[in-house]
């Protein structure tokens, strides 16, 4: 399988020279094929987020290389990062960070529109994403007038509008009851399902990483 996601030896750290010096990431390497499903799981504080921002190209690491689609990102200028960001990368977060002045279509048009995406089909696939998680009746609500669920499913349209080739996601229910969580999680999983994405979702929820496809475990600042 091609793979859509390459880290290669990763070392990342901070305070660089000061005795409050701190090593995050010590020769991390993934690898995520066409279609598959990765969780990461560790501790707080262990670097997974660090990791993902390094993958969505929010940051640069010390050491390595971050392969997407076949292209060393990190040898890239900060403008081809940029376009690939838009373009290739979905990220979720565990807060779901719609604007709250936009409805929820209008939140999963936006970015569409930022793409050059024209206005009828923007709407267009953003009301099909909204229906493929079951709040397409609560399109013209704004986030406010959500629930948790509802803000979070809302944001993971708004993750794929662009249709990236890779989805980032960082405790994407960490922030919901385990009821809700454990529904929302379900509908995570039928959208990557269904749009063929490559996705590496850091969570703490050791439940749900089983129903991914590969666990791999953030320790000392390498992937095992």
């Amino acid at each position: 399988m091609n793979n859509v996601l390459q880290l290669s030896g990763l070392t990342k750290g901070y305070n660089h020279g000061k005795p409050n010096e701190v090593s995050v990431l010590q020769g991390a390497d993934l690898s995520a094929a066409r279609g598959e499903v990765v969780a990461l799981v560790a501790p707080s504080g262990a670097g997974k987020s660090t990791l993902l921002h390094i993958a969505g190209l929010l940051d640069l690491p010390d050491a390595g290389s971050v392969q997407i689609n076949g292209t060393d990102m990190t040898r890239l200028s900060d403008r081809k990062r940029t376009a690939a960001r838009r373009n290739d990368i979905g990220f979720i977060y565990q807060f779901h960070h719609l604007l709250p002045e936009f409805s929820a279509l209008e939140n999963i048009v936006l970015p569409q529109l930022a793409n050059g995406v024209d206005p009828g089909a923007a709407e267009t696939y953003a009301r099909d994403l909204l229906g493929r998680v079951g709040v397409e009746t609560r399109a013209d609500h704004r986030p406010a007038a959500l629930s948790g669920g509802e803000q979070q499913r809302v944001a993971f349209c708004r993750a794929l509008a662009n249709r990236p080739s890779l989805l980032l996601a960082d405790e994407p229910t960490g922030n919901l009851d385990p009821s809700t969580s454990d529904r929302v999680f379900g509908t995570l999983m039928d959208l990557v399902r269904d749009t063929g994405l490559t996705a590496v979702i850091a969570t703490h929820n050791l439940d749900l990483a089983a129903r991914m496809d590969r666990t791999l475990r953030l320790v000392d600042g390498q992937l095992t």
